[in-house]
């Protein structure tokens, strides 16, 4: 039974060995494999096609403050379950187990530090955390850092985030009026925001704060909109242009300023502060 056997010569059976875990990561945009040491090394931007990984708030405030050193503030400020909501799981299980997941107390980490010479206020969001979105924590952190902000200090908000949380239902929308209000009081203090997309940036923080910048920058690729495509294309029953809600398109129509590299991002924040404070 020649079935089972290789007859032809120079055909050989390679033995596949096993790939530990974490080593490699497929690149979400080409399918490149990339090793994760060398990719982390390029501030994880795959090295074949440019595309940004999502990366976590620790990673940023490194990437970004002089030393990584970062004061932070409000992290007493802790969410609660005002609604008691229950969907599969209670509320107040999701938010401890997402603590406990991520060692994160809230979607949104703030704080002080420094990029080159200036001292700055700086936000982070952090997808990890219930996918980045806003709720009574997360509106009153950046409300204190628009406090902190308003004695002069320039601030700069990074968000990645899926808007607003449902589980705590108008109290989460508000926050969006809240914000907004806080960050006209910075204007009027003639105080910068720049403001820093990432992808996702959706929902309500499109419609509020993240859209609200002195300077708006985004990332490349960065998805940014308020609907998502899809419920776009269901509700208005049309093909939707290519590309549409990406950074590049909306560069394109003029809803941000300017598309920036992950690594390139720090140098070009520090010459918009020296624009708006040189």
């Amino acid at each position: 039974m020649a079935w089972f056997k290789r007859e032809k010569v120079g055909i050989t059976t390679e033995i596949k060995k096993d790939t530990p875990d974490g080593l490699w990561i497929k690149c979400e945009q080409c399918g490149e494999i990339i090793f994760k040491k060398q990719l982390q090394a390029q501030f994880n931007i795959c090295r074949n096609c440019g595309f940004h990984f999502r990366i976590t708030a620790d990673e940023y405030i490194e990437l970004m403050l002089n030393d990584g050193a970062f004061e932070k503030f409000g992290e007493n400020i802790m969410p609660l379950d005002p609604l008691k909501f229950k969907d599969s799981r209670k509320y107040s299980e999701r938010i401890t187990t997402t603590t406990k997941k991520t060692n994160l107390t809230e979607a949104i980490q703030v704080g002080t530090g420094r990029m080159g010479n200036f001292e700055v206020v700086l936000g982070v969001m952090d997808f990890r955390f219930m996918g980045g979105s806003v709720g009574s924590v997360v509106g009153e952190r950046l409300a204190m850092a628009i406090d902190v902000a308003a004695s002069g200090k320039p601030l700069i908000v990074v968000s990645s985030s899926g808007g607003m949380r449902m589980q705590e239902g108008a109290i989460s929308l508000m926050q969006m009026a809240k914000v907004s209000a806080g960050l006209s009081y910075l204007s009027r203090k003639k105080t910068p925001f720049i403001s820093v997309l990432t992808n996702p940036t959706t929902g309500g923080t499109t419609a509020s704060f993240a859209m609200l910048g002195d300077i708006i920058i985004s990332e490349p690729g960065a998805l940014i909109g308020f609907a998502g495509p899809r419920v776009i294309k269901q509700t208005i029953g049309q093909d939707l242009p290519p590309g549409f809600q990406r950074a590049e398109f909306l560069l394109e129509h003029g809803m941000v300023d300017k598309i920036v590299k992950r690594n390139e991002l720090k140098d070009t924040i520090i010459s918009f502060l020296n624009f708006f404070l040189g």
